[in-house]
């Protein structure tokens, strides 16, 4: 016969079970509901998606992130420097017009980013390929033409490979390399960087105050998160241009 000590143990333990019960099924719910509308597809700092997020600056050793300068030919066949970019918000990226895999679908993103702020005469695109032996003006005339590119601040560059890859590797610190194996010959990160009207990248900041430094081109708003559980950034993207073109 078990004691009355024995017996509110007994019945303590029950209650017990019974909250865990109760919260481990609420929490499942939640959970199920946050993945089914998206918001719960990684667990890392990139996934910060509040508009109230502070667009910071990207530092490196205490300095502030300057984009370096520049100096390369247009689609137009007119030079461009990183000068004529003062003054504007604007994104960049690095790509091949013959490329098999990400690149087609960065440069709709940024078709995106163009028709969403036709109207501000305050934001711009630099694109740089990293095949400029095949991407001549022509060449990239024909992609902006394949693809709607009309904004007269979007310029598609090529010029010197050497130079181009430092600045993505050293300028950037965004990958790109000539691979004999890689799927059209070259490897490079589909990531966009954010550069301010002075000419800093900025970066939005997570809840600790961490840059993300850059943003995901490679998965579109419609799609909204990829076979490998990422989530796409043009939807913060937009946000953070707006902010800096507020500035």
């Amino acid at each position: 016969m078990p004691t009355g000590a024995n017996n509110k143990r007994k019945h303590t333990y029950i209650w017990v079970s019974a909250i865990i019960l109760i919260f481990g099924i609420f929490a499942v719910y939640e959970i199920t509901k946050r993945v089914k509308g998206g918001t719960v597809v990684e667990n890392d700092r990139m996934s910060n998606g509040s508009k109230d997020a502070k667009v910071g600056f990207v530092v490196n050793q205490g300095e502030k992130r300057k984009v370096p300068d520049f100096s390369f030919y247009n689609q137009d066949s007119v030079l461009v420097t990183n000068e004529d970019y003062l003054g504007k918000v604007y994104v960049v990226d690095f790509f091949f017009t013959t490329c098999p895999t990400i690149c087609p679908v960065m440069t709709k993103n940024l078709v995106e980013l163009q028709e969403t702020f036709k109207n501000d005469a305050d934001f711009g695109v630099a694109s740089f390929t990293i095949n400029p032996r095949y991407d001549t003006p022509s060449v990239l005339t024909e992609y902006a033409d394949k693809y709607g590119i009309t904004d007269i601040d979007w310029h598609l560059m090529t010029g010197d490979q050497a130079k181009i890859y430092e600045l993505a590797q050293q300028g950037f610190y965004i990958f790109a390399s000539e691979e004999d194996d890689a799927p059209g010959g070259f490897e490079h990160s589909g990531m966009f960087a954010l550069v301010d009207k002075n000419g800093y990248i900025r970066s939005r900041e997570d809840e600790f105050g961490n840059p993300l430094i850059y943003y995901r081109g490679t998965i579109t708003e419609e799609q909204g998160v990829n076979s490998d559980g990422e989530t796409q950034q043009i939807t913060i993207l937009k946000e953070d241009i707006k902010k800096l073109l507020a500035e």
